[in-house]
């Protein structure tokens, strides 16, 4: 049945993303702040290497799957649903616009040093970070209320015939 997979995907991509943005928060943030800059500079760039692709590609997907449940739903479900991919979008969004552009900055620190105001700078990416892990931990609990009716109907979803 099509809409279990819709839920399950709607499902696993917030949930994934809403951990791998709260694990950032919560160990690897940290764990920058104990180490000597030099380390957490080029770390820094080879992580946001790594996590580029994997991590647009899951908002991407947190996107898509929630939207794919906002449109298999009715009522509440498809409210809540519809919340969690602006949510996502938001996260995306607070990523390319906020992130993004610091990183670009770090990138260049790690080879040429950093400015006087990185702090200040180090700052920005930090709440930009806690910004964007909100949106996603509120995301997947939008999503788990949908999908387990929490808050509205007894029934969720309603599975609505495809046009195939």
């Amino acid at each position: 049945m099509m809409s279990r997979w819709i839920r399950a995907a709607a499902l696993l991509f917030p949930g994934l993303l809403a951990g791998a943005f709260g694990y950032g928060a919560v160990n690897v943030l940290y764990a920058f702040r104990e180490v000597p800059l030099e380390v957490r500079f080029t770390f820094h760039t080879a992580l946001m290497r790594v996590n580029g692709p994997v991590m647009q590609s899951l908002m991407g997907l947190t996107v898509l799957s929630t939207v794919l449940l906002a449109t298999r739903s009715k009522s509440t479900t498809r409210w809540l649903s519809a919340g969690a991919a602006a949510l996502a979008v938001a996260s995306f969004l607070i990523t390319r616009l906020g992130n993004v552009p610091i990183n670009q900055h770090i990138k260049v620190w790690a080879v040429g040093g950093p400015p006087a105001d990185y702090a200040e700078i180090l700052r920005r990416w930090e709440l930009f970070h806690f910004s964007r892990t909100g949106c996603a931990v509120a995301a997947f609990v939008l999503v788990v209320a949908a999908v387990t009716g929490v808050v509205g109907a007894h029934h969720p979803v309603v599975e609505q015939p495809d046009p195939a």
